[in-house]
């Protein structure tokens, strides 16, 4: 523990004198480094954690917690399925599903689609599509009625609207090699999502109207889950597999998605480091500036060990230095990034005004704006990296000032 006379000597080494305040100024400046590394580092986590939370919502609207299919191809009893699952209580709710993997046609426009068939009623209670439709309803997805909803992207790429037919197209095997079946949709509604993986690719029919393209009857390709909590989804799945054997298979959204994440892991890693340098730049000013002062001071020290200081005091007292200026500095950093990543959708709205410039334009980014989530154990681990960082860079000064020999500092001293 730091005695009072050590304390008060490191503070006052770091008062600026006629002499050396360029020393003084140094510490000024890596305090303000330490400060605005901590700053940027909690206001860029913040916003990548909004991304990231941004990503998960729009790719969980129209994709369920989990998933349950059969390993031999449909599930011919899946309302057996249905009702043994839905007993697990993590489960709030169960919807069939059938997935087409086709081409929609509009005269000479062709493009290959992921056509699902819903149960416009159970659907809604595993996924937010009705959140997000721009035109139509899901009721109007009603069995032989051949309509379809389709993502904002996919419908302008085929360059139709609402009342429009479109041609569904998939592959049959024959004899004769594959056959494409034909059959006529009309489209009923338009959403928009903000994935191109689901406003470029996806849309909707009747579970009914699918089910009779592929010749399934009354089996579905799968079972959708809706869970209390997303975050339990693959012990869930795992449990869901246990429970129905080995003939099913259950997948949780962390699996279907897995490479999202996996990018905005690694790219909020990147970032982290790379911003990090800041602060470690302010770490080797303190290390600079603290070996001036030791060089500065070392007649000074000679006469306190002289006077009785020990080593370690010695030691003690210029770690006192590096630890106010790591203190001070993560303390300001703290209190400007905080409100920083707290209100940074309202500043950068407010820059956009008065610069006239875009940041993130709406024909450009599927997200216009900058989210963001501060989370108080990033702020912890960030302040705890950065003090210890700044603590750290004084040891060697401090060494050496503690290795000062008295009778040799003041040999030449005039």
């Amino acid at each position: 523990m730091f005695r009072p006379l050590e304390i008060f000597v490191g503070l006052r080494y770091l008062r600026a004198r006629r002499r050396n305040r360029f020393v003084s100024f140094i510490s000024l400046m890596s305090l303000i480094g330490v400060a605005v590394g901590v700053a940027a580092l909690i206001v860029v986590i913040s916003v990548m954690n909004g991304f990231e939370n941004e990503l998960r919502q729009r790719l969980l609207s129209m994709t369920s917690h989990a998933t349950i299919q059969g390993r031999e191809g449909g599930l011919d009893d899946w309302p057996v399925v249905a009702a043994q699952v839905s007993s697990i209580p993590e489960i709030v709710a169960v919807a069939p599903f059938v997935e087409i993997q086709a081409m929609l046609g509009n005269g000479a426009r062709l493009k290959a689609a992921l056509v699902r068939g819903v149960a416009p009623q159970e659907e809604t209670s595993v996924s937010s599509i009705d959140e997000h439709l721009l035109i139509g309803s899901l009721e109007l997805l009603q069995p032989g009625s051949h309509s379809v909803i389709l993502g904002r992207l996919l419908a302008a790429q085929l360059g139709v609207v609402v009342g429009d037919p479109v041609t569904l197209m998939v592959p049959r095997g024959q004899s004769a090699g594959l056959v494409p079946l034909l059959r006529r949709f009309t489209v009923a509604g338009v959403f928009e999502v903000g994935m191109q993986e689901h406003d470029g690719v996806l849309a909707l029919v009747n579970l009914g109207d699918a089910a009779d393209v592929l010749g399934m009857g009354d089996s579905v390709s799968g079972l959708r889950l809706e869970l209390e909590n997303m975050f339990s989804a693959p012990a869930v799945a795992a449990q869901v597999a246990a429970s129905l054997g080995s003939g099913y298979e259950a997948r949780d959204w962390t699996q279907e998605n897995a490479s999202y994440f996996r990018a905005v892991r690694i790219e909020k890693t990147m970032m982290t480091i790379i911003l990090f340098l800041v602060v470690a730049v302010a770490a080797f000013n303190i290390v600079a500036t603290l070996v001036m002062v030791v060089t500065d001071k070392r007649s000074e020290i000679a006469i306190l060990r002289t006077l009785g200081l020990s080593a370690s005091g010695v030691l003690r007292t210029f770690l006192v230095q590096g630890v106010a200026i790591g203190l001070v500095g993560t303390l300001l950093g703290a209190a400007l990034g905080i409100p920083l990543a707290i209100n940074v959708e309202q500043i950068s709205g407010a820059l956009e005004r008065a610069i006239g410039l875009e940041f993130m334009p709406a024909d450009v980014y599927y997200i216009a704006r900058l989210p963001s989530d501060l989370r108080i154990p990033d702020v912890v681990r960030i302040l705890c990296l950065a003090f210890v960082l700044c603590a750290g860079s004084t040891l060697y000064p401090a060494y050496r000032a503690a290795k000062t020999e008295p009778a040799e500092a003041l040999r030449y001293d005039h």
